[in-house]
């Protein structure tokens, strides 16, 4: 009865090189390349009576093998610079790459595994906390602007007045229109764009130019919110003088 033998299945001839290389315990930059040839021919003679799938690259490894093996009987032959070419530097180079694969697949396996012993939990705050906005406090905002909140009131009240005063008594009475949403993002992106064109703008033409009153208070919020966010600086020239608005620093819009 002959005798069972088990081979170790390889994923090609470079696995089954880097095997050899560590079963011999040699260094990799200086593989004595008889000694894997024979090994790895041996193998291959095992592997041809067991399987013959998928032998074409190794057998195209073996007349590697055996080229080398015949180049580093000859005399080494010297390059331009004069320096003595190793007939193994590309077999160590592509031996090298694959080693550095094979570990960070092994790796990436591990983390693989670990992975699947992650368990995540869903949020499950309330949605009242999710819903939170910190609110807009005008009196921390507007200290060290160098104006009053009570100035800017005035402003703000002036111009809701003209807008009232421009109401139609007759059509005003008819049935209510609904007006698109608006949003203190898109004002406050409004306010920015009109900065960056005119570098300064006038407080109350900024509000006198919105079309509806809710357009004038979003815009009031949205100028708040940039001043909390230290965006940009209210100010007067002169006492008496318009409420001017210019960006706080050149990187801060």
């Amino acid at each position: 009865m002959g005798i069972e033998v088990k081979l170790t299945a390889f994923e090609g001839p470079l696995d089954l090189l880097l095997h050899l290389i560590e079963k011999n315990k040699v260094d990799i930059y200086d593989i004595p390349i008889a000694v894997i040839t024979e090994q790895y021919l041996e193998y291959l003679d095992e592997m041809q009576r067991a399987d013959m799938d998928n032998m074409s690259e190794f057998l195209v490894m073996a007349a590697t093998l055996l080229r080398i093996k015949s180049q580093m009987l000859l005399p080494k032959e010297v390059n331009e610079e004069g320096e003595e070419e190793d007939p193994r530097a590309e077999l160590v180079k592509r031996l090298i790459e694959y080693k550095v694969y094979k570990y960070a697949s092994s790796e990436l396996k591990d983390l693989n595994v670990e992975a699947n012993k992650c368990m995540y939990k869903l949020p499950t705050l309330p949605e009242e906390v999710l819903a939170y906005r910190e609110p807009i406090r005008p009196e921390e905002i507007i200290a060290g602007q160098g104006i009053t909140l009570l100035q800017l009131k005035k402003t703000f009240e002036f111009v809701m007045r003209k807008k009232s005063s421009k109401l139609d008594p007759i059509r005003s009475q008819f049935g209510e229109i609904r007006q698109d949403e608006v949003k203190i993002e898109d004002k406050i992106i409004f306010i920015r764009d009109k900065i960056k064109e005119y570098k300064k703008i006038d407080f109350q033409s900024l509000l006198e130019g919105q079309a509806t009153k809710v357009e004038i208070i979003v815009t009031f919020l949205a100028l708040l919110e940039l001043m909390k966010m230290g965006q940009v600086h209210v100010f007067q020239e002169d006492v008496g003088s318009k409420i001017l608005i210019e960006e706080m620093g050149e990187d801060s819009l």
